[in-house]
């Protein structure tokens, strides 16, 4: 899958088919699917709910990102995920929100 996405490449558009929760996404490029975990950030239990209602309004179905893979975890694609019409990184949007705090080192 890392090999299908560019790994250490540019950036990767896709868009979004379903926001699972704050820190999981699922990802659609042409034909395929795949689900992405934000990469460099952290939440709380309790940050849990709020932040995926939060991160749903920001992230309609269809909306387009960009991504750029850091690693992987048990199959799921670890990644910096941005909007492509902000050019902001979500992971770091869900910090300035209040949500979670942002975890180092984060490769790029």
């Amino acid at each position: 899958m890392v090999a299908l996405l560019g790994w250490g490449g540019p950036l990767q558009a896709a868009e979004v088919l379903q926001v699972r929760t704050a820190s999981l996404l699922q990802l659609g490029d042409g034909n395929r699917s795949y689900t992405v975990q934000l990469a460099c950030f952290e939440l709380t239990p309790e940050q849990t709910a709020p932040a995926t209602t939060w991160l749903r309004q920001q992230l309609p179905r269809r909306t387009r990102v960009n991504l750029r893979p850091v690693g992987q975890a048990d199959g799921t694609l670890l990644a910096q995920v941005e909007r492509l019409d902000r050019g902001t990184d979500l992971a770091g949007d869900l910090v300035q929100a209040g949500f979670g705090r942002t975890i180092e080192p984060c490769r790029s």
